[in-house]
């Protein structure tokens, strides 16, 4: 198969498809790789290591387009390149279609095969494509939470550990999977005063254990979600419905009985937010404030720390790109249930329903476009 990696075009987004040790081994397999030059350049890796780990380089994202029988990105495709896509065209990368009709729209014009790392599991139901950036943003939502906090930037102008003396911020994480755990340990690395909230008691449990009780874990309701937002000084958005448009937990009334200086950052914002007051961010224009909170909304958090975000989620990427190369992508859907849950469209069809109810559009399942 021949596989394309574009260079990256979202506004400051580094990270690439492909690292070259991903690249050779897929060339290992007998696949040939085309990769758009520079793609790679912005986190260290040059043309030169690309070509030696057996791939080719083409001049222009188009040129790889036409050429790739499988795109593998990294974010969503923007319009430019949703243009190039064509019909049997296999597209491998993080989509989120629920809050973006646009690109959805886009995609079904395409007739391409569109698989979503954020919908593919595994044997255990979790999300193995999406945890490495989930760990890597619930780690930096703390980072962007103390700097939101900082005066100069809006906020209350506190050290989220205090210091001898001085009481430490609070934070409050709605959800407590992947990126309110991560969350978490980087929280109570800086001795923040630290509330997590999750509906699912088993969770809570063993956070309690993992912790050892130095957090506080709470059953969420709208009552104990108000109660701790209105307390906090620092909330995490780490609520996740997968493959569907993120539910708005915190409203505008709660947001406007907030402590004046208090930050929101909202993991969640690539799924549309879970915060009524949110819209997205880029890592140019990284805040803004509404009612005297700062809100923090960066859609690819991730991508500020971008070396360590691609060598991350390639190791998680690579055994599906090989298996979908080895295999082409209706033998390899059809034998790995856990990657055609990644299927969101296919050749015009929406083929995860979470998106098709989030659109209003037609769902046909997966299988029976390959049946």
């Amino acid at each position: 198969m021949i596989l394309g990696v574009p260079k990256e075009i979202k506004t400051h987004e580094y990270r690439v498809g492909m690292v070259p040790a991903a690249v050779k081994e897929v060339v290992s397999h007998g696949h040939r790789v085309y990769i758009e030059t520079q793609a790679g350049s912005g986190i260290g890796f040059s043309d030169q290591d690309y070509i030696d780990a057996g791939a080719q380089i083409l001049l222009t994202a188009a040129d790889v387009f036409a050429e790739a029988e499988m795109i593998v990105k990294v974010k969503e495709p923007q319009a430019i390149e949703r243009a190039m896509l064509r019909e049997g065209q296999i597209l491998f990368t993080y989509l989120h279609l629920a809050p973006d009709p646009a690109q959805t729209e886009d995609l079904i014009r395409s007739k391409a095969i569109c698989i979503a790392y954020e919908t593919v599991t595994d044997k255990h139901g979790r999300l193995p494509l999406l945890a490495p950036m989930s760990e890597v943003a619930g780690r930096m939502s703390i980072q962007a939470g103390a700097f939101a906090l900082e005066k100069s930037r809006g906020g209350r102008g506190m050290l989220l550990g205090g210091v001898p003396g001085v009481e430490p911020a609070k934070v409050v994480i709605i959800g407590g999977g992947v990126v309110g755990n991560n969350a978490a340990q980087m929280a109570l690395g800086l001795q923040a005063d630290v509330v997590i909230l999750d509906r699912n008691i088993d969770v809570l449990r063993q956070l309690d254990v993992q912790f050892n009780g130095k957090l506080k874990t709470v059953y969420s309701t709208n009552d104990a979600i108000e109660r701790h937002v209105l307390e906090a000084d620092l909330v995490i958005g780490g609520v996740l419905v997968v493959g569907a448009a993120a539910p708005k937990l915190v409203t505008a009334e709660m947001i406007k009985k907030m402590k004046p200086g208090a930050a929101i950052v909202d993991v969640a914002i690539d799924q549309g937010g879970c915060v009524a007051t949110s819209h997205a961010t880029t890592h140019d224009d990284p805040t803004y404030i509404v009612d005297d909170v700062v809100h923090y909304c960066v859609a690819n958090m991730p991508g500020a720390v971008a070396r360590t975000s691609t060598v991350a989620l390639n190791n998680a990427t690579l055994p599906y790109i090989v298996e979908l190369a080895n295999n082409g992508y209706q033998k390899a859907l059809q034998h790995n249930h856990h990657l055609l849950n990644g299927l969101n469209v296919y050749r015009g069809h929406i083929t995860c329903q979470s998106v098709a109810q989030a659109l209003d559009l037609p769902y046909v399942s997966a299988e029976s476009v390959l049946a």
